[in-house]
Formats: structure tokens, sequence, C-alpha cells
């Protein structure tokens, strides 16, 4: 009698484990496709007179691609912007923008006046279109993310990439909190928005 009870368990735990095998396989084939749609929309939008940059696939991470923003951009506070797009498990695409600032990835802990700083990063969050944070490290980055619920963004991927330049301005705005230096000229402001 018992082996006739654990017959059916044994043909549902199989059952089980195949939707979810299914499951897994649909969602990533979805993200597959998620990661080829932003591939060509990287190559074309990256060529726009006001995005300029190449953006490549990453090697350790399929699902990421990376850019770097150099000259070309007019940038008076940075030396270049490290720009890394993830397409997440979770039906979402995410930006990390990590200014290079002297040399180095601006550091919290490292900064002339760190409770300051991140202060400031909080108000610029609240203020700016692009969101400030920082990682594991302490390093920081301006982030966005864009949710696939109602399909793919192509629009709003655009718009996203057309204003990570203007993190050179922003990082003008910290620049007294850095090191103490003045920053450069900022086109952009938090101030009365």
């Amino acid at each position: 009698m018992r082996r006739l009870l654990l017959f059916p368990l044994f043909v549902l735990s199989i059952i089980c484990m195949a939707a979810v095998a299914n499951a897994q396989s649909t969602a990533e084939s979805k993200r597959d496709e998620t990661r080829d749609r932003l591939r060509q929309l990287l190559a074309t939008a990256g060529q726009r007179k006001d995005i300029n940059t190449t953006f490549r696939q990453a090697t350790k991470q399929p699902y990421n691609f990376t850019a770097t923003m150099r000259e070309g951009h007019g940038f008076t506070n940075v030396d270049e912007l490290e720009i890394v797009i993830s397409v997440t498990s979770n039906d979402t695409i995410g930006f990390r923008v990590y200014p290079h600032y002297k040399g180095a990835y601006i550091n919290v802990d490292k900064t002339k006046d760190p409770l300051g700083f991140a202060r400031k990063l909080l108000l610029m969050s609240d203020k700016n279109f692009l969101y400030w944070g920082m990682d594991n490290a302490g390093d920081t980055f301006a982030g966005y993310t864009v949710t696939l619920e109602s399909g793919f963004p192509t629009e709003a991927i655009v718009i996203v990439l057309r204003s990570i330049k203007n993190t050179d301005g922003f990082v003008g705005e910290l620049r007294p909190l850095i090191d103490g230096s003045s920053g450069g000229p900022t086109a952009h402001t938090t101030k009365g928005l």
C-alpha cells in the first residue's frame, strides 16, 4: 500500500520540477530577448551626437553592457564616466554611471566631508533625474532603473542615455565636499527644481 502512495507523490514531484524548469527557461528566454534588443538599441543610440559612446557586452557578465564617456562631451569636472547597463532577472534594466574624478572612483570614505557628501547625494537623489547611490565598496554612482512591465521602453532608454553626460555638472556641485575644490561650470543645478 505504501508503494501505491509513493508513486503519485513521485509523479507529482516530477511534474512540479518540470513546471519550474519550464518557467525558468521562459524567463531566461525573455531575458535573452531583452538583452538582444538592448544591444541593438545601444549600437544605434551610441552613434547619436548627444550620446556619442560605444557600448560593448561585458565579458564576465553576459547581461551587462559597458561604455566609457570621455572627451567630446565637454566635461569640466570628471575625467570620464564609466557606464554599466544591466538586464536583470527581475524584468528591469539598471543603469550605473560611475564618475572618475582625478583618476579614481569617488569613494565616500575618501571625501573631505563624508557626512556632508552623503547628505548631498541624498538631496540630489530627490532633485535629479538620475538618483545617486554607492556600491558595497563606497564608490558613488548615478543610477536609473527602467521596468519592462509594459514592454521594451526604447524612448525611455534613449532619454536616460542622453542624460548621463549631465553627471559631470553634478560632480561639480560635489567637488567642495570631495576635496575642497570649487566645481567647474555646471549646466544644471539642483536649486529651484
